[in-house]
């Protein structure tokens, strides 16, 4: 076991190193500039659609308005509390500067992403619209280029089961038992996890629709809760915003020194920690999201593209950015913790006595949505591998492995789902950058007709 974590350890720094950063972000950059910097200037324009799109026109099986909730089910989750404060204890306040400048660039790919999501789209035996990198690998590109569809399938379907479902159950299991449950309820983790099962199998029976549906009630819910807890610490703590500015923006491009229980960190660590954590938290350019805006009613896939990058902006420039100003002026960054717990710190020591609890009801609820939104994307990985009758198999084996999660010790699983993001992202990114000629077409054909 340990040769085989050794030799994952390796294949993660490779996938996760200089190269697969500069690619993430220079192909975000490249379809930014493409698009003459339409994800900014036309970002309220998508509000207006995302209005708009609360029931939907065209072809389609969820409201596009719901299609955003779910893929914004599936990047709000433990990243938004955890992930955020590991960026930060790992590589200083300066990893913040660098997850914002991998949000602003993942605007356009999410954009592109969902433009092509629609524009590639199939109906499947079941009449349901099914689409995302797999298809738009097959259908926009030559057929010497399918290999990479079906390998990005493969890494979807097996990474769903670690960053989608095992490691959300765990997270769930641990923060509640942070509260001293474990003292009331015996075997308090598994507890959680058969509940958590449950609950997801009622989910899941219902399919795409179902899971929409949850996600459109849920998912609005739990982020501005979170979000006005964030701003009311961030209004007890106004007079060190202005420092936790310059800190970020300083050590984005000079070392952090030590201090406290803080132990430094070079401006390497801070791009290379801010951006990986920014992708494990927004998705942009992993190729999840088109997955479910595919299912989208709509009439055209520059209009769900436009609604899709909201879904960057919203989880990164705006929840995390939250939780990691939150994390800076409480000054907690320096006390030595990480993860969750440095996060639940921050807000326990502006808010004693209920700022933990705001981050276990956070974690446990983005957890679980992110737990339902994953399910859809491993579903419609395994479907284009072997076809419908999977779906039943799948969302069983996807069940069991949720209490198995909740109650197992995960590091080696957080390593290899790291890894497998990596390497889903990298048939994505290179057919984003083949298909970005059309992406760029669509585009001004569009707002060329609304002009």
């Amino acid at each position: 076991m340990n040769l085989i974590t050794d030799l994952i350890s390796q294949l993660n720094s490779l996938v996760w190193g200089p190269a697969m950063l500069v690619l993430i972000l220079g192909t975000g950059l490249f379809l930014m500039v493409g698009l003459r910097l339409m994800p900014i200037r036309r970002l309220g324009y998508g509000f207006r659609m995302l209005w708009q799109g609360r029931k939907g026109e065209g072809e389609g099986d969820i409201s596009p308005f719901n299609a955003l909730m779910t893929s914004l089910s599936a990047t709000i989750g433990t990243g938004n509390i955890a992930g955020v404060a590991t960026a930060i204890f790992l590589g200083g306040p300066g990893a913040l500067f660098w997850m914002w400048c991998t949000a602003l660039v993942g605007m356009a790919t999410k954009y592109a992403e969902a433009v092509l999501a629609v524009q590639f789209r199939e109906t499947d035996e079941k009449g349901n619209h099914i689409g995302g990198p797999m298809f738009y690998i097959r259908n926009g590109l030559k057929s010497h280029w399918a290999w990479l569809g079906t390998t990005f399938a493969i890494f979807g379907a097996l990474a769903g089961f670690g960053i989608g479902n095992t490691v959300q159950a765990n997270s769930v299991a641990k923060a509640l038992s942070a509260t001293k449950l474990d003292t009331l309820i015996p075997h308090l983790e598994l507890v959680i996890g058969l509940c958590m099962a449950g609950l997801a199998a009622l989910v899941l029976i219902g399919g795409i629709r179902r899971i929409a549906e949850v996600a459109g009630k849920l998912v609005p819910f739990m982020a501005i809760t979170y979000v006005l807890a964030g701003l009311l610490v961030l209004a007890l703590n106004v007079d060190q915003i202005p420092n936790a500015i310059e800190l970020i923006v300083k050590h984005a491009f000079t070392p952090t020194a030590a201090t406290g229980g803080f132990a430094g960190a070079a401006v390497w660590a801070a791009i290379r920690f801010g951006v990986a954590r920014g992708i494990f938290s927004n998705e942009a350019g992993l190729g999840s999201a088109p997955i479910a805006h595919a299912a989208a009613t709509t009439t055209s896939p520059v209009r769900q593209g436009s609604i899709a990058m909201l879904g960057t902006f919203i989880d990164t420039l705006i929840i995390c950015s939250i939780t990691g100003l939150v994390i800076i002026v409480s000054g907690a960054w320096t006390e030595g913790e990480n993860g969750a717990a440095l996060t639940a710190l921050a807000f326990e020591s502006s808010l004693p006595g209920v700022g933990g609890y705001i981050v276990t009801f956070g974690i446990t609820l983005f957890a679980f949505t992110t737990l339902l939104g994953w399910s859809f994307y491993g579903e419609k990985c395994v479907e284009y591998l072997f076809g419908v009758r999977s779906i039943t198999p799948f969302r069983v084996l996807w069940i069991i492995a949720i209490p198995i999660g909740a109650t197992a010790q995960l590091n080696f699983i957080w390593l290899l789902a790291d890894t497998l993001n990596a390497l889903m992202a990298l048939p994505n990114l290179v057919a984003l950058l083949l298909l970005s000629p059309l992406v760029f077409k669509l585009t001004r054909d569009y707002f060329a007709a609304r002009a």
